[in-house]
């Protein structure tokens, strides 16, 4: 796992969880993503001192963290932006819920105030 800080250009500061160097390449390059304050894509990555964890605490930590979210919320998959909004304006029950969504997506709903959250991993596989 590893940590970047990010400033947007409003100067909202936050920090994001990835997999690796290369899974953030792969998100930035998607352009997938944006401030968690204001949803801002103008996001540049600062300066950091790095951390380092041990191999088993990082991603017992992180596993726990999985297992809480996944028995607490239900999982709507690319469904999330709508279902989101639907339980905003109380069309659908209200729930915690976890899915995917764009950076478009997640704009319009943050744009809404409609709040929404990175998770610091990525969804597990589904097999059909």
């Amino acid at each position: 796992m590893i940590r970047y800080t990010f400033t947007c250009e409003k100067s909202h500061r936050f920090d994001s969880w990835f997999r690796s160097a290369d899974a953030y390449q792969a998100l930035a390059h998607a352009g997938q993503l944006s401030c968690t304050t204001c949803g801002s894509v103008q996001i540049t990555k600062t300066v950091m001192a790095p951390a380092v964890a041990t191999e088993k605490a990082a991603p017992t930590a992180l596993e726990k963290l999985r297992a809480h979210v996944e028995a607490t919320s239900e999982d709507v998959g690319d469904r999330f932006a709508a279902e989101a909004r639907a339980i905003h304006d109380g069309d659908a029950p209200n729930r915690p819920i976890i899915g995917q969504a764009n950076g478009a997506q997640v704009r319009a709903l943050i744009a809404d105030d409609i709040p929404v959250l990175p998770l610091p991993f990525l969804p597990r596989r589904r097999t059909n």
